[in-house]
């Protein structure tokens, strides 16, 4: 793979996997916008972009890092029986993980087939900013939003909202922090849920997909060095994200970029259907 496109494409996926843009729409959509498209009929592209998923996933657990020593623990003192916050929020991560993690293993196939007409991926994105801008606003309105604590039917229900995600176009932190706002999180809150919420899932593919890329030399180099760079363009979006979430930052925004994104895209992939695959 060229250096400069490993580059561009690592650090484009480090930075759209926090974002709620989806980050495996725009690694499909953006490099066919600049006559490089992925070929998603080689065998080793897939694996190689959810490889870079596990430098997104070390930069979740590196910035939570305290937290979950925290939930691990709270986790094992629950079955001995000494329950606390933490080890409910554990518990709650678990069941939340579960959904999407077999919705995946068993639709994976019949998900891939959807790769390759960047059509749908755009319009997907644009869906995914209409659900945006509803959940953000909906929010605003305290409809939704304003509690601290997750109950665990809550959290099977935003781990639902991660098998949509599963379709490239759609944000899996997007909508899992909708679900958020919808099940009574504040934005804070919604936001780190989702962020932790998405470690486990990352990872899990990741290692599935991994061993895919040992069959050559080259590819595993350009799947360590990928990683590690998204792992630097994750961590400095989980940042910022944080920061921006706490300052009662707004979904709606990234909702209106996606429309427009989405809009832009489809407009050029219907006057040059070769490069929609």
């Amino acid at each position: 793979m060229n250096l400069l496109f490993l580059l561009f494409l690592s650090v484009l996926q480090g930075v759209t996997e926090l974002f709620p843009v989806s980050s495996l729409g725009h690694t499909l959509l953006v490099p066919a916008l600049f006559n490089h498209p992925l070929d998603m009929h080689t065998p080793q592209v897939l694996p190689f972009l959810v490889a870079l998923h596990l430098g997104t996933a070390f930069a979740l657990l590196f910035y939570f890092r305290a937290r979950w020593i925290a939930l691990i623990g709270g986790w094992c003192n629950s079955l001995r029986g000494r329950h606390s916050e933490d080890g409910h929020l554990a518990w709650a991560l678990i069941v939340g993980t579960i959904p999407a993690g077999i919705i995946g293993l068993l639709l994976e196939k019949r998900i891939e087939v959807l790769f390759h007409d960047l059509r749908i991926v755009a319009g997907a994105l644009m869906v995914n900013g209409v659900i945006l801008w509803v959940g953000d606003r909906m929010q605003r309105k305290s409809l939704y939003g304003g509690s601290q604590r997750l109950g665990l039917w809550q959290a099977t229900w935003v781990g639902m909202a991660q098998i949509l995600a599963l379709i490239p176009g759609f944000s899996r932190s997007g909508l899992t922090m909708v679900a958020g706002y919808r099940v009574g999180l504040s934005a804070e809150k919604a936001a780190e849920f989702s962020f932790l919420l998405g470690t486990p899932i990352i990872f899990g593919a990741g290692l599935l997909e991994l061993p895919k890329l040992m069959h050559t030399h080259g590819q595993m180099m350009d799947a360590l060095v990928g990683g590690v760079l998204t792992g630097i363009a994750a961590y400095l979006s989980l940042r910022f994200l944080m920061r921006y979430f706490e300052g009662r930052g707004r979904l709606a925004n990234f909702g209106i970029y996606c429309v427009l994104a989405g809009g832009l895209c489809l407009t050029w992939f219907v006057w040059h259907p070769g490069v929609a695959g």
